[in-house]
């Protein structure tokens, strides 16, 4: 099949290997089982079988379609699709008739109910489909059934064939790429999507028109007059810049692989990424699609695979629903092509294992008869920084990890209409999950009574705003003033970066757009001792604004307020908003107290049976803030997050400087409280100007750090020297971390 069982179209059809049959053979006699090896395959195909006999015996449904995400017709065409592309993997591998014949029996009850489909009633997308309400479930229902159609490509008579592709086949195509422009020719997930479906029903039909579209676009006569689209993705022609298949992998990454969407969308594309390539691979050879552009489809998936915390959950960035892992199906083909393509790299093995399942066909079932051999190596996630953008040099991601401990900084580009505007954002993670975090997206996928599974209007209004993130607002704006068009013109950059030195990892990165005459440096250290119980991560924040401004720092931490060691007012019967715009106007305004003396603060939570606590230097006059997500919000669209803001007000130059560390734990059932208290006794800003940034850190067994960044020099040799009280700070380099002994 294209893709799936990766055999190629009519032309060029084989069958299934001898050791794929011997296992479907067993499975017919009803003497397999999930012990019998290969096990994951042997697995694959009892419950597929399982599942599709019971869809057949149910008989075949194609309603009228008229419901939004997570509604009956809409959930009902999205599982003709997966049972149908079943279909086709079984009829390829047990050559059971019930199997094609159910295929074909569907697709002609589609092809009789196409033709006479107007647009999707509800209306509600830049590019409404027909079976679908939006064109993007359109072209994953063409991705998966193209497959299922060129699985009984041959047991179809030619009279059939004719039906099918000129009443159901060729009228979709058409209206996925030259009826609707907006949606197939621009780069954007919704467009790789695009440009599959049309290309894999043009391969199974051997159709080089519908092919050539799928490959480089539209030719400017169907796809003239295009313009930015209102989902924030651009739109090319062919002839002036590119698209296409091909300018979808020249222009969504990264050279090192990111997607610059985030991990949570290319989770989502990747599966058309490499069904498309995998198919190409077979009837178009000569294209060398695997290796494209240095085989960016391969760093592609390692660069998803390494933008997941300790249990392998996608980073939520950007847009993005929490909780999607290396679990979904589509890493699922991602895995078993990426171990079939490359055997040697046994880590696969052990995310494949975590998963509990494989493909159909012989990627799925090499991964599973290597599992059974026990060949799995545990595969470790690495600190690393990813560039974005096409080149890589538009900002990027950094993350650090140790001992569990996982911090991501966020410094790349807008990401299009997925964007967020969360410059030099963090957040934070352990083994447990969220110690900070990323709010991610307002949104129920595919959960109908929120909004039909589509983004709320909440994701605009709060989610994608600056103050939903941990990073600097100035004056309740958000950065580029929360439009995309300005945000696409700009990004952040890396200032410097080292993570050879596991205990002593470090990311600095600049903004100077997010707004004019701002100047935005973060410095992140993930810091490892034998004198903490764990990692712990600093934060150097500097603001330099060529105006005084009101400077609000957020830190969104996840787990129930324990103790806060600075006095707050809290509001007992009223609550206010914190504002009118910019997500402001979502977060209630709990508790606030203004510091009077300079010096430490801290808070401590619990959460993920753990205590956390930031501690950080506070300023006279600055206002401590204990706030909480879900104002304005009459639908309940919003979890109700907590979050700290440290708010300067009038400030040009200003540096926050803050630690958050995980100390101790609590077991309910034994009620005893292990190390509930920070083990940071201090935190000082002892040096502040353009120049240099200086902070001394302390434990509570008087064992500390001096940490220094060059604040305009970032050059490796670069020699710096001050004083910093009664001694000489000297060192090479863009920073300095010395240990202070007792």
């Amino acid at each position: 099949m294209l893709g799936i069982l990766a055999i190629a179209p009519s032309c060029q059809r084989s069958s299934v290997s001898r050791l794929t049959q011997e296992i479907v053979n067993e499975a017919q006699n009803k003497t397999i089982s999930v012990a019998q090896r290969p096990t994951l395959f042997a697995k694959a195909l009892a419950d597929a079988i399982l599942e599709v006999d019971q869809e057949i015996e149910s008989g075949i449904e194609v309603p009228i379609p008229k419901d939004m995400a997570g509604g009956y017709t809409h959930e009902r065409h999205k599982r003709n699709w997966l049972i149908l592309q079943q279909a086709g993997s079984l009829y390829q591998i047990t050559k059971q008739e019930k199997y094609a014949s159910y295929i074909k029996e569907s697709l002609m009850a589609y092809a009789e109910m196409y033709p006479t489909l107007a647009l999707h009633p509800t209306q509600k997308s830049y590019a409404t489909g027909k079976l679908f309400w939006q064109c993007l479930n359109d072209a994953n229902w063409l991705v998966y059934v193209s497959q299922a159609y060129e699985a009984i490509y041959d047991y179809v008579t030619e009279e059939e064939r004719e039906h099918l592709e000129s009443q159901l086949f060729k009228p979709m195509a058409d209206f996925l790429s030259i009826e609707n422009p907006q949606f197939f020719n621009r780069i954007h997930n919704h467009s790789t999507w695009a440009n599959a479906a049309v290309g894999m029903i043009g391969l199974v039909m051997d159709d080089q028109d519908l092919i050539d579209k799928a490959l480089y676009g539209l030719p400017i006569k169907e796809g003239s007059n295009l313009d930015k689209d209102n989902d924030g993705g651009y739109i090319y022609e062919k002839g002036m810049a590119k698209a296409g298949f091909l300018a979808q992998l020249d222009g969504s990454f990264a050279p090192d692989g990111y997607f610059t969407e985030g991990p949570y969308y290319l989770r989502y594309a990747i599966f058309p990424f490499l069904i498309f390539s995998k198919a190409l691979s077979s009837k178009m050879p000569e294209l060398d699609i695997m290796n494209y552009r240095d085989g960016i489809m391969t760093k592609a998936i390692y660069a998803l695979l390494n933008q997941t915390d300790a249990n392998g959950q996608f980073f939520p960035i950007n847009d993005a629903q929490k909780g999607m892992s290396w679990e979904a199906r589509e890493l699922v083909t991602a895995v078993d092509i990426l171990y079939y393509e490359d055997s040697s790299n046994k880590t696969l093995l052990d995310i494949a294992k975590r998963q509990g399942m494989v493909l159909l066909d012989e990627t799925g079932f090499a991964v599973a008869q290597a599992l059974d051999n026990d060949e799995a190596i545990p595969y470790k996630q690495q600190p690393m920084v990813f560039g974005d953008g096409e080149d890589g040099t538009e900002g990027g991601v950094g993350i650090l990890r140790n001992q569990n401990t996982c911090l991501v900084m966020k410094y790349s580009a807008q990401g299009m209409g997925h964007g967020h505007f969360d410059k030099l954002s963090f957040s934070l993670y352990d083994d447990k999950g969220e110690v900070v975090q990323d709010y991610g997206a307002a949104r129920w996928v595919n959960v109908d009574q929120k909004g039909g599974g589509r983004y709320l209007k909440e994701n605009k209004t709060f989610a994608k705003q600056s103050i939903a993130h941990n990073t600097a607002v100035l004056n309740a704006t958000s950065h580029y003033e929360g439009m995309i068009e300005k945000g696409e013109l700009h990004h952040p950059y890396l200032y410097f970066a080292n993570y050879e030195n596991r205990e002593q990892q470090i990311l600095s990165s600049k903004d100077t757009n997010a707004y004019p005459g701002v100047d935005m440096h973060r410095t992140m250290i993930l810091l490892t001792d034998e004198s903490l119980p764990n990692p712990i991560t600093v934060d150097l924040f500097r603001i330099s604004s060529d105006v005084p401004a009101q400077v609000d720092l957020p830190v969104w931490y996840q787990g129930h307020l324990l103790a806060a060691d600075f006095e707050y007012d809290k509001a007992l019967n009223r609550l206010e908003t914190l504002g009118v715009g910019y997500g402001y106007q979502h977060i209630w305004k709990e508790a606030s107290g203004i510091i009077e003396t300079d010096g430490t603060r801290s808070l401590t939570w619990f959460g993920n049976d753990r205590f956390y606590t930031t501690t950080f230097e506070s300023e006279i006059g600055e206002e401590l803030i204990l706030g909480k997500s879900g104002a304005n919000d009459p639908e309940y669209n919003l979890r109700y997050d907590p979050v700290l803001i440290r708010r300067r007000s009038k400030v040009a130059k200003t540096l926050y400087a803050s630690v958050i560390e995980s100390h101790g734990s609590y077991d309910p059932v034994s009620e005893i409280p292990l190390n509930p208290y920070s083990d940071i006794e201090s935190l000082d800003v002892v040096h502040s100007d353009d120049e240099y940034s200086v902070i001394t850190v302390r434990t509570s067994e008087n064992i500390g750090w001096t940490i220094g960044i060059a604040n305009q020099e970032n050059s490796l040799s670069s020699n710096h020297s001050l004083n910093v009280g009664d001694d000489q700070l000297s060192w090479i380099g863009p920073y300095i971390i010395l240990k202070l002994q007792k």
